[in-house]
């Protein structure tokens, strides 16, 4: 199939665009529509999947001809006189980095949709934006053109605000600007070093400068004195140095890193369960996705330079995240916080620039794309019930509710690093990467993945005790009779939607090469450029 990823970024738009043309008589259709969209997409992304091709000649990564599916077309030319042409392409591809995020965030998607069932008021708006914002979280994944990347980056922002701000809880204004203001923050400077980037590469059939992410990789096609050449210098500092750290803070705010966290609690107490499915289980990993794609592998020595901080920066993040989660007395808060400690294993596993660090990073993202979606979700359920999420107010909901009891305990189990569930592989794999990069390479001390370890020790620790505190025991609710009532076990559309993510966390931890075969050579072409 020549334009499957074109289709595939696009086909979410096109039905939005057929949900906006009909009548709001039709209003009950327009989750269908959003369903359908989103199915297709699944479809699409398994079959891209399952023909994605294995070797050391499809790794991707620095070389243009290794990148699959991959579309390359003219889209804006430019005549700038004595600067010479301007010339932005449409070019789309996938290596192993992206692949598995493609098929993971189709399945999210899919399983947002159903989350969305919530939704009452203005149902064509919020479909319609909807579709807007998986057509922008697609077009990120597969974007090989800086300027491109950029866009499907900038498109995510309005959807998120407006799904937040016009569908989230009481304090919805407030989290949807902050969210904005935090991450365009980021944007605005990583349009900088964009331009700066455009001026120093040059496209080595052309002569021209490019926006081409892979041109940006090689040394050689940096122009001689150029702002990002090698040794240039901006403001007393490396050139290279700033533009990392630029990029590298974009990228960290939608991870989120701490100190860049603030907005993901309030984001996601406000926002309704289907926004807060997607920013835990796909936002996070444009994040991390964008560390590795663009900083990491445009500016390799820098990464390696500061490894160290890079990695306490980690180690910060999963300790700090596990200490408030251990804290929380809301349930979404507690999985907000767990979600800040999951992704600090990925900044510690890329920082350690090894195949077992960086593999494991990649697993660990897909892994908890999975299970925070299924968390999230698990959450709506207990909150479109009754209207309340505090900790404290349910004792012995395993009585009551003994299926969503089970999906619970294999969120939790799974979550907490549990052998024979995916976060245990991505986990594990990222403490190898850490514990071998101090003996090989010695970017990271040994005692950062001793850190890791508490790290996994606490999300044992508050998962185990909010399972103890709300399900167990004699069943004790604040809303008596009244909740006891409305507290029914998951219904069809409700399993429907589970059962894929914990079947997925399952298969991907007991069958793990699923993923390692397909990402393993990309990562082998990333550790190489390392070195």
């Amino acid at each position: 199939m020549d334009h499957i990823l074109t289709l595939l970024i696009f086909t979410p738009l096109l039905f939005g665009v057929m949900l906006l043309l009909l009548p709001v008589s039709l209003r009950n259709s327009f989750k269908y529509i959003a369903l359908a969209a989103t199915l297709v997409q699944v479809v699409l992304s398994g079959w891209l999947y399952f023909h994605f091709q294995t070797g050391a000649s499809f790794s991707g990564i620095n070389h243009i001809n290794e990148y699959q599916f991959a579309e390359k077309v003219s889209w804006i030319s430019l005549n700038l006189g004595s600067l010479g042409n301007m010339q932005i392409d449409y070019f789309v591809g996938v290596d192993g980095l992206s692949i598995g995020l493609l098929f993971m965030s189709s399945i999210v998607m899919a399983v947002a949709v159903l989350a969305s069932w919530e939704i009452k008021t203005n149902l064509k708006g919020f479909f319609a934006l909807f579709l807007l914002l998986d057509t922008a979280v697609i077009g990120v994944f597969c974007a090989l053109d800086f300027f491109l990347f950029y866009i499907f980056y900038e498109l995510m922002l309005l959807p998120l605000y407006f799904l937040i701000g016009m569908w989230g809880g009481v304090r919805r204004e407030y989290a949807a600007i902050k969210f904005f203001l935090y991450t365009l923050f980021g944007s605005v400077f990583m349009l900088l070093v964009m331009i700066g980037l455009y001026f120093s590469v040059t496209d080595p059939a052309t002569g021209n400068h490019t926006f081409n992410i892979v041109h940006m990789m090689n040394p050689a096609n940096y122009a001689q004195g150029s702002i990002f050449s090698a040794h240039q210098t901006l403001f007393g500092f490396p050139a290279r140095s700033l533009a990392f750290v630029v990029l590298f803070i974009a990228f960290a705010i939608k991870v989120p890193v701490v100190p860049l966290h603030p907005w993901l609690p309030d984001a996601h107490v406000e926002a309704p369960t289907a926004v807060s499915i997607i920013l835990a289980g796909v936002l996070l990993k444009v994040g991390g996705y964008g560390i590795l794609r663009i900083c990491f592998s445009i500016f390799p020595e820098v990464a390696t330079a500061g490894a160290f901080w890079l990695g306490l920066l980690g180690v910060i993040s999963i300790l700090y995240g596990a200490l408030n989660a251990l804290a929380q007395t809301d349930l979404k808060r507690l999985i907000a916080y767990s979600s800040i400690s999951h992704m600090g294993f990925v900044l510690l596993g890329v920082a350690s620039q090894t195949t077992e660090g960086i593999s494991g990073a990649v697993m660990q993202m897909l892994s908890h794309g999975f299970l925070s979606a299924m968390l999230f979700f698990l959450v709506g359920v207990i909150y479109t019930r009754v209207h309340d999420r505090y900790i404290y107010n349910f004792r012995g909901l395993a009585s009551l509710m003994p299926q969503f009891t089970v999906f619970v305990l294999i969120a939790f189990f799974a979550s907490l690093g549990l052998p024979g569930f995916s976060a245990f592989m991505g986990e594990a794999f990222v403490l190898i990467g850490a514990f071998t990069s101090s003996l090989v390479n010695g970017l990271l001390p040994s005692w950062m993945a001793i850190c890791g370890s508490i790290g996994i020790l606490l999300s044992a620790a508050y998962f185990l005790w909010t399972l103890q505190r709300m399900f167990f025991g004699e069943t004790r609710l604040a809303g008596g009779e009244a909740w006891r009532t409305a507290l029914t076990d998951v219904n069809f559309r409700e399993k429907a939607a589970l059962i894929p993510l914990a079947l997925m966390a399952l298969t991907i931890g007991i069958f793990p090469s699923l993923v390692f075969s397909k990402i393993n050579d990309s990562v082998l072409a990333l550790v190489h450029l390392f070195r």
